[in-house]
């Protein structure tokens, strides 16, 4: 269990303590989950959240400084003072009580679309030893941070996922869906999967898609932001589609992804995953895809599942129903998506609390998703200072 005192709010006049409310119980059918009381509430359940978003301060200021006038979502972290502002941060995050953590990741848009192949090496050296500088000086508010990689060049990305680790106590590294247009399972990507395997630590799979992917051939560009509303849940479904028929999970099978958003579209489509994916090869007349399908150890559907996925889906109770259905307790983990919300903090967090509060589930589960779940995964089980030793 992760524990440690509370430092003083930065904000006196607020009072602290969590301001879930109770709502009506949600039912659903999921069979590793045995129904409790309606009334279910966290209290004072330690919550870690795994998947939220910072500006650590000089990755910031080097950020305005070289990339001024960013476009789509370099425009929208400009404008959410939580992402670089820590006092505010502080006040948001006092409003849950002492038992709320974050797990600490930088924010979209990938190192290499900012910086290129000439600055993201050297920022993503500033953004993880900023995090680490954060976890260091704030155990008991942020228990961990998960590494960024400039992963426009696959082997300074190595180097800086050992240095991250070894060096700075990072519990993981994040990785978005893909590079620059590239996919995940190009060879070139092959060795940082395998150190992955053997620190046996896990990797945060956050969607990038921009409007520069037209919604259709003949057009140019993007409309409306479909490109974030579905394009995002589309990238990251493709992302894991691909990591599955590649075999990757045959050549490293206890290699560990955090999927955002609850794993995508996937859940919903467990349909064509499972039966549809089953008769792989047979819609297709210019290469062999049944091959592929009896290449593999296991049906398409039993890899999905081996996936983790987290809650942030925005406030949506049937989401996260569905996910946790799809995925199971053990392999669902808290998350909020802060400070990407209408009030720029402190919604996606309270909504989130509230939904998982109101599943009917023991106190069991609840306490794996909010907790322990995350503490297996960063190996952080009965060791609170693990991060601040190194």
């Amino acid at each position: 269990m992760i524990a440690g005192s509370r430092a003083a709010s930065h904000d006196p006049g607020q009072a602290p303590g969590p301001i879930v409310q109770h709502t009506r119980a949600l039912s659903w059918p999921g069979a590793a989950l045995l129904p409790v009381a309606p009334t279910g509430y966290s209290g004072a359940m330690i919550k870690i959240d795994m998947f939220n978003h910072i500006f650590p301060a000089r990755f910031y200021r080097e950020m305005l400084t070289r990339v001024p006038n960013g476009q789509d979502m370099q425009k929208r972290v400009r404008g959410v003072p939580m992402l670089a502002d820590l006092d505010e941060r502080f006040r948001v995050m006092d409003r849950f009580g002492a038992d709320y953590r974050q797990v600490l990741s930088l924010a979209s848009p990938p190192l290499e679309i900012m910086f290129g192949a000439n600055g993201a090496v050297e920022m993503a050296q500033i953004a993880n030893d900023g995090m680490a500088e954060l976890v260091r000086r704030h155990p008991d508010r942020f228990p961990a941070f998960t590494a960024s990689l400039p992963m426009n060049d696959p082997d300074a990305a190595l180097v800086e996922t050992h240095r991250a680790i070894k060096q700075l106590g990072a519990r993981g590294i994040q990785i978005f869906t893909n590079v620059n247009g590239h996919a995940l399972d190009e060879p070139q990507y092959a060795p940082l999967f395998e150190a992955m395997a053997q620190y046996d630590l896990p990797i945060w799979v956050h969607p990038a898609r921009g409007a520069e992917f037209p919604d259709y051939r003949a057009e140019k560009k993007s409309k409306y932001e479909i490109w974030w509303t579905f394009g995002w849940p589309y990238e990251t479904s493709v992302f894991m589609a691909r990591m599955v028929f590649s075999g990757l999970f045959d050549r490293l099978p206890d290699l560990k992804f955090i999927t955002h958003h609850m794993g995508g579209m996937v859940p919903f489509f467990e349909g064509r995953v499972g039966p549809g994916w089953d008769q792989l090869g047979k819609r297709t007349t210019d290469e062999d895809y049944e091959a592929v399908l009896k290449g593999l150890k296991r049906r398409p559907a039993d890899y999905f599942k081996l996936f983790y996925a987290d809650t942030a889906v925005f406030g949506s109770a049937a989401a996260t129903r569905c996910g946790l259905e799809f995925f199971g307790v053990d392999k669902v983990v808290f998350a909020s998506d802060a400070p990407f919300d209408p009030e720029k903090g402190p919604m996606y967090i309270r909504e989130t609390i509230k939904i998982l509060d109101a599943l009917e589930v023991t106190e069991d589960a609840r306490d794996r998703i909010f907790r322990r779940n995350a503490e297996r995964l960063m190996k952080l089980d009965g060791a609170p200072s693990a991060i601040a030793r190194h």
